[in-house]
């Protein structure tokens, strides 16, 4: 069933992609990541597409040691794939890592559209790429963990 959900993620994102207008290369040097504005502590680059508008979107974030994000949904699937060092994935209304996975460098976790999750990282820094179908949006399950309400 995962291995089927992957997939079908995968040919929607692929299927969007082909059906832009223009091509698009992004290199190594040409990423800049800047401080998230909500996620403190958290960096993001904009690889393609505007997270604010329909269409294609690939970012990538980069999360400092020992960090967490409290569980929340976004009204779109992802796919996330970890580029560098070990990101937990969980899911659930309640920050639990008992119940989530630890995942490392090339490993891929596809998330559906409003599935209640959560991540967090351990001893190292950990960068992954998130591709999903904009606009974005990010509610959290408890009002008290999000930043915009502090």
């Amino acid at each position: 069933m995962k291995r089927l959900m992957f997939v079908a993620a995968a040919a929607a994102l692929a299927g969007t992609a082909l059906a832009q207008d223009t091509a698009q290369r992004v290199k190594p040097e040409d990423v800049a990541f800047k401080p998230n504005p909500l996620l403190k502590g958290m960096e993001t680059a904009v690889i393609i597409g505007d997270p604010s508008k329909p269409g294609v979107t690939v970012v990538r974030n980069k999360f400092p040691a020992n960090y967490k994000v409290a569980p929340h949904t976004h009204p779109h699937g992802e796919v996330v794939t970890v580029l560098s060092g070990s990101l937990g994935f969980g899911l659930g209304d309640t920050f639990d890592p008992a119940k989530g996975e630890m995942i490392k460098a090339g490993g891929v976790n596809v998330v559906p559209a409003k599935q209640s999750h959560f991540v967090w990282t351990g001893g190292e820094e950990a960068v992954i790429q998130v591709q999903y179908i904009g606009p974005t949006a990010i509610d959290f399950i408890n009002p008290a963990d999000d930043p915009r309400k502090k």
